[in-house]
């Protein structure tokens, strides 16, 4: 282990002898390196991917693996510290002030299993590492807009991909993992092995203990069909109308998504598109190029003549379809007129003051509505479709409410005091019972909190 003491910041308070006794104590049993305030590497390493927050941890312990994990864990607890986890900080809602945070980054192997069609990663793993490694095989991940967003806490917050609507959630996929409790020990969760734990690591988010591994399926997808096309923003109206009963139809290799944008005016934007307002489809079809134009020939009529269209059929690690920010996320189970208008009311700067400049309507729908027997806790499986705004929009939010069910994505919701609305009320009080076998004292209690509660007959740690 490397440690190095100098002075403290102005922002952090001294060294309790909480904080020296945890340093200490990591000193004999961690492989690691453990930053404490004042050194070069503290301030990288002290802070998350984005700068919404600006934490200040008493100490940063960054693991070289599972034993690291455990070493962390138990010091935390046995000294009083808040305890944070942090791989790529794409999910840091909350900082981890005065407390150990513990850092999974560089423990990012990628193992395929081709013929088992699996993989197996570390807690630091990367989607982009993953594609790459699969995709000599023909397989594919459930991953993500964005191969640099960490694998784990996106798989453990559900994970909505664009081949969601034909293999489901990232969560669905998972076979099995390997977790450091809030007592320190290593288990493996699996169907036959810690089965209360396995159920809620696939959706319930990092509450239950740190994952050291994680294995799950992969799928047989080469190639897709991918791509934006944009159209006049004049008929947006007409087009989201029209939009709303074409879903009900499209296969579950499809999945599309809606977008009321302003597209950047800059040398690098084609000069049909450039600086101008548009309608953007965005769609990946997992199969050949015929049948995924003939599945959306009907949308493209309805969104009128094009503007632009780079659909092209690529290796699936080569489709980079980027995402809408997530700062304002609502789901609907169906996208009446009000609904309609008051977006595309937003969406204009001429007609809404709020500083919207990307609005997001996206299907849901196909595998993920289907999970089969013994499903993870990913909710809510019922959407039909979710909006996405790229900032905060009070006005837009209230015409929303009346219509929206009130449910929340975990992987896009930042506000911490909601978390239960990513639940159906059935499964967040048994996550509540299961947090209550495995982590009794609360010991992982920043971020998306699932409260501790006294479980109910049948759920129990046993493996």
């Amino acid at each position: 282990m490397t440690t190095s003491v100098t002075a403290t910041p102005a922002a952090t308070s001294a060294a309790t002898p909480a904080v020296t006794r945890a340093a200490r104590r990591l000193g004999g049993r961690f492989a690691g390196t453990v930053h404490l305030p004042g050194e070069p590497g503290y301030e990288v390493a002290r802070r998350p991917l984005f700068p919404v927050t600006d934490p200040w941890p008493a100490l940063v312990a960054e693991a070289a693996g599972p034993q690291d994990v455990r070493a962390a864990v138990l010091t935390a607890r046995e000294q009083g510290l808040p305890l944070a986890v942090q791989a790529t900080g794409h999910g840091t809602h909350v900082p981890c002030d005065g407390g150990l945070l513990l850092k999974t980054t560089g423990m990012a192997g990628v193992l395929i299993d081709p013929e088992r069609r699996i993989a197996r990663v570390g807690p630091g793993a990367q989607w982009g590492r993953v594609l790459a490694a699969a995709a000599p095989f023909g397989l594919a991940p459930l991953s993500g807009s964005s191969p640099d967003v960490g694998v784990t806490g996106y798989t453990l917050g559900g994970g909505l991909g664009w081949l969601a609507r034909r293999y489901g959630f990232a969560a669905d996929s998972v076979l099995r993992a390997e977790v450091v409790t809030a007592d320190g020990r290593l288990v493996t969760a699996g169907p036959d092995s810690h089965p209360d734990l396995f159920w809620a690591l696939r959706g319930g988010g990092g509450n239950f203990g740190v994952v050291t591994s994680l294995e799950f399926r992969l799928h047989p997808v080469a190639r897709v069909h991918a791509g934006t096309a944009c159209f006049p923003v004049e008929r947006a109206a007409e087009t989201l109308a029209f939009y709303r009963e074409w879903i009900a139809g499209a296969p579950g290799e499809l999945s599309t998504a809606v977008l009321l944008t302003r597209m950047p005016d800059s040398p690098q934007t084609p000069e049909p598109v450039r600086g101008r307002r548009v309608l953007a489809i965005k769609a990946m079809y997992a199969g050949g190029a015929e049948q995924a134009r003939r599945a959306l020939a009907p949308l493209w009529q309805a969104a009128g003549p094009v503007l632009l269209d780079d659909f092209r059929t690529v290796p699936y690690a080569e489709a980079s379809m980027g995402g809408t920010a997530p700062r304002q996320v609502n789901l609907f189970g169906e996208l009446p007129d009000p609904v309609i208008d008051a977006l595309v009311r937003a969406a204009d700067p001429e007609s809404s003051p709020e500083r919207v400049t990307t609005v997001e309507v996206r299907h849901w729908g196909g595998a993920m509505a289907h999970p089969g027997p013994g499903a993870g806790p990913v909710g809510h499986r019922d959407t039909s479709l979710s909006v996405i705004v790229d900032a905060e929009a009070p006005g837009l939010a209230a015409e929303l409410r009346p219509y929206a069910t009130g449910g929340a994505f975990l992987n896009f919701l930042h506000d911490t005091a909601r978390t239960a609305t990513a639940y159906t009320a059935a499964d967040h009080r048994r996550l509540t019972e299961v947090k209550g076998v495995y982590d009794a004292d609360n010991t992982f209690n920043l971020g998306h909190v699932i409260p501790p509660a006294p479980p109910a007959a049948g759920v129990h740690a046993a493996g």
